[in-house]
């Protein structure tokens, strides 16, 4: 076995160790693909679930998911080759790349829009951004590092800085939301239909997500140009909205490493295209996933199976948001 499966099996605690081990004893031709995500409940992790059900039945890539502790480990760890794919925001891989200088990364594409919000109790009299002014705020993300980037952007829409809460470090986001439930936070930062928001929801009586301005929105851009206002509404995906309203949104990516072969990152793509139902049953932020939309500028290059793939199907580049 070599150090990198070493240090692999070791990221993933128990039952990943097991699950590598068994991969090692196995025939090479069955060896899984590791899909790493974060932890259970949140909103990466039910995409990669998701994608590893479809391609290992649909397209015989047998896949594995591997969660991890946030993003900030995903990113390095398919880049060094321990783990085949990954899921992340672009913020998190565009950082990740600059600083880490990971050459061998590469995009198969933006699968879906990533919203997020600021949730509060629903008994509470806070309503929008603004209202967080002294409240205990969740920041840090030790383990999401670009979240704070994020963070800050989102409070520069109703006119606020870090100096105006009280930072309650937490190293991501399934922390903050625990730390909302037991009180030591007045808010929590989550994306839109993970698991975990509909458990905080149940567990406190209801949730609201603070509302953003567009008039916010140049505030915003000025510490995030590529976040953007997506319209929501109220209902089983958007829990925490009550009215219509525009929630903060940037791109969520799939990515690789340049030494998987081309064929496995075509028949992936292609077994998502042919089965988006499927992957909806499981994680239905994927409903806004299209294989014209997975295409678009970002400074990481592309790997060549995600290339050949959108050369026979004629997509065309697009500008990100």
């Amino acid at each position: 076995m070599s150090i990198a499966r070493i240090v692999r099996i070791a990221a993933l605690g128990l039952s990943g160790a097991l699950s590598a081990l068994a991969m090692e004893s196995a025939p090479a031709a069955a060896q899984a693909l590791g899909l790493a995500t974060m932890q259970p409940g949140t909103l990466n992790h039910t995409t990669g679930t998701a994608i590893a059900k479809v391609i290992k039945e649909k397209a015989g890539l047998n896949a594995l998911v591997q969660p991890t502790a946030g993003e900030s480990v995903i990113i390095p760890l398919v880049g060094r080759g321990e783990a085949e794919f990954g899921i992340a925001n672009a913020l998190e891989v565009s950082v990740a790349v600059e600083n880490n200088r990971l050459p061998e990364l590469r995009l198969i594409g933006a699968i879906h829009p990533l919203p997020t919000a600021f949730f509060v109790r629903k008994d509470t009299t806070m309503r929008t951004i603004a209202d967080l002014k002294g409240k205990k705020v969740v920041f840090g993300f030790s383990a999401q590092r670009t979240l704070d980037i994020l963070s800050r952007a989102i409070l520069a829409t109703g006119g606020l800085t870090e100096a105006d809460i009280s930072p309650v470090l937490v190293p991501n986001v399934i922390r903050g939301a625990d730390d909302f439930l037991s009180g030591a936070a007045d808010t929590f930062y989550f994306a839109f239909g993970a698991p975990k928001v509909r458990e905080v929801d149940a567990t406190v009586g209801g949730i609201r997500a603070l509302e953003i301005s567009e008039s916010g929105m140049p505030a915003a851009r000025k510490i995030y140009p590529e976040g953007y206002l997506a319209p929501a509404a109220p209902g089983p995906f958007y829990i925490g909205v009550d009215k219509p309203m525009g929630v903060y949104t940037w791109d969520n990516l799939l990515f690789t490493n340049a030494t998987v072969k081309d064929d496995v990152v075509y028949k992936l793509i292609e077994a998502m295209a042919k089965n988006k139902d499927d992957l909806v049953a499981v994680q239905p932020a994927l409903r806004a996933f299209t294989p014209g939309g997975l295409f678009k500028k970002f400074s990481t290059p592309y790997h060549p199976g995600a290339l050949k793939y959108f050369a026979h199907n004629k997509i065309e580049i697009k500008a990100a948001q």
